[in-house]
């Protein structure tokens, strides 16, 4: 059996209109300290976006999440940020916020395959 590694992930919403409080998952970020393994992906929907808010510019919120991708990449045309350890790059993406593009709280797991349980995790909260 292969050691276990512990994660963190935390699913990016799309929050139209934040008093509301409806929301779209359109991405995930997962985090492994140990491994300093960190992954946002990003599955943009524009059906299910338009159900809640007709006038949405999915091309503005395209942008905006590729940029949680590129700094989780260390990007460092994403800014400083993206030369945070991977814990503190995580922590940026997950952190609380009152704008558009929200997370969940951090969920924890243990897992063998970081990549599969990766994969597993998106198509089930987001695809």
């Amino acid at each position: 059996m292969q050691e276990l590694n512990r994660y963190e992930y935390s699913v990016l919403r799309y929050v139209p209109r934040v008093e509301r409080e409806e929301f779209v998952n359109v991405g995930l970020a997962m985090m492994c300290k140990r491994r300093r393994w960190i992954k946002v992906r990003i599955f943009l929907s524009e059906e299910k976006i338009r159900s809640l808010y007709r006038n949405a510019d999915i091309d503005i919120l395209s942008r905006q999440l590729q940029s949680f991708v590129d700094i989780a990449a260390g990007d460092r045309k994403s800014g400083p940020v993206a030369e945070y350890p991977v814990e503190e790059r995580f922590r940026w993406i997950s952190a609380v916020k009152s704008s558009v593009i929200q997370t969940s709280r951090p969920h924890p797991g243990l897992c063998e395959d970081l990549e599969a349980t990766f994969d597993c995790l998106f198509g089930e909260l987001v695809l």
